[in-house]
């Protein structure tokens, strides 16, 4: 479609030059009676002869242009939905005689809500422990993205992953938020297994703060609530707090009613990303998932956010997909990846002391990408 247009438009130029240069030897000779003015006429001819299919051309391609894209559109109308055979929910609770019960009210105590065949249920209460036990991916069945990986993640432990692109870090945080299904293996998410929890809970007790934040047109507020949608005003203000956004909200012309616009485009990249910390923080999640934040920002500013993810990152358990490594040395485990698999694994000094791969790339004998 997009090589018809150009065909035919450079047709007609080379149609006007042959006639140019055909009728000109022709008119120069005498030949036929063709003087001058009557080639002008021929080329003017011509010129209004080729317009038109160039035109109609121009019209084919925009056609064929909205067709692919039709199709592109039907495809996805077509897409299968989405199986979610989860029963398990996530509820809060409150204490009563020692025992937690289910309640509509916002208790920020949260729980898996177990049904029994019977119609009774159980409540196990939500701490943020992830366990990966064996687990294979492929996305097209064909190629093998994650072998035989196996990690841990228990409530208030930062893991971090490290590798070269490609390795599989955001694969295995895709996974935790069962945006894929793994082929074998488990994963398990406060001792259950996550098929079994249903994944609209799943992913809401689920922080994700990645690298590029999305802001959308309405006011500062709102895009901070946007991580808890029944958030009061004073937990958005406690979030922003809490991420180290309220400094710079404070000095705008209308504070926290300022109207973002075009993806907040009036923003810094700093502020943006802040903003992206506090919407996480007013979310609540036990389990953060951070695709490292900082690496586009500069170094002062780094420093502002970096504060805000510390604080977000207090009693929670947080997997971290690490670009620069100055940002992971408090890791209470590094997991060192490469092709799908695990290749190491230890805290900051245990594998500085290693002299493996992560030696090498910590002290620059390696690129990270």
């Amino acid at each position: 479609a997009n090589v018809l247009m150009p065909i035919l438009g450079n047709l007609g130029n080379v149609s006007f030059v042959l006639t140019s240069l055909i009728g000109g030897i022709i008119a120069l000779n005498g030949v036929g009676g063709l003087t001058i003015g009557g080639l002008m006429a021929f080329l003017q001819l011509n010129r209004s002869f080729t317009g038109p299919i160039a035109q109609v051309s121009q019209q084919l391609n925009f056609v064929l242009m909205a067709l692919a894209g039709g199709d592109r559109v039907f495809d996805l109308l077509d897409e299968e939905e989405e199986v979610d055979q989860g029963k398990v929910t996530l509820v809060n609770y409150e204490l009563v005689d020692g025992e937690m019960v289910e309640t509509d009210q916002k208790t920020n105590k949260w729980a898996w809500k177990h049904p029994r065949p019977n119609g009774d249920y159980e409540l196990v209460k939500m701490v943020g422990n992830v366990v990966f036990d064996d687990v294979d991916f492929s996305y097209d069945g064909k190629k093998q993205i994650l072998h035989g990986i196996n990690l841990y993640a228990d409530k208030g432990q930062k893991v971090a992953f490290v590798g070269a692109t490609g390795a599989g870090k955001t694969t295995i945080t895709n996974l935790i938020n069962r945006f894929y299904d793994i082929q074998e293996g488990k994963i398990r998410y406060d001792g259950i297994n996550i098929t079994k929890i249903k994944k609209d809970d799943l992913r809401r007790s689920l922080g994700i703060v990645l690298q590029d934040t999305h802001l959308f047109t309405g006011t500062i507020k709102e895009n901070i609530r946007y991580g808890k949608l029944d958030a009061t005003d004073e937990e958005v203000y406690e979030a922003a707090r809490l991420a180290h956004a309220d400094q710079f909200i404070k000095m705008l012309p209308k504070g926290y009613d300022t109207m973002l616009s075009g993806d907040g485009e009036e923003l810094s990249q700093g502020q943006r990303q802040l903003l992206s910390i506090a919407r996480a923080a007013v979310a609540n999640p036990p389990v953060l998932i951070l695709d490292e934040a900082t690496s586009s920002i500069d170094t002062r500013t780094e420093s502002i956010v970096q504060k805000g993810m510390d604080n977000l990152m207090k009693g929670r358990t947080v997997f971290v997909i690490a670009h620069r490594l100055s940002t992971i040395r408090n890791s209470d485990a590094i997991i060192v990846l490469d092709h799908g698999k695990i290749i190491e694994r230890g805290d900051h000094e245990d594998l500085i002391k290693l002299k493996g791969t992560y030696y090498q790339l910590y002290t620059g004998k390696l690129e990270l990408s």
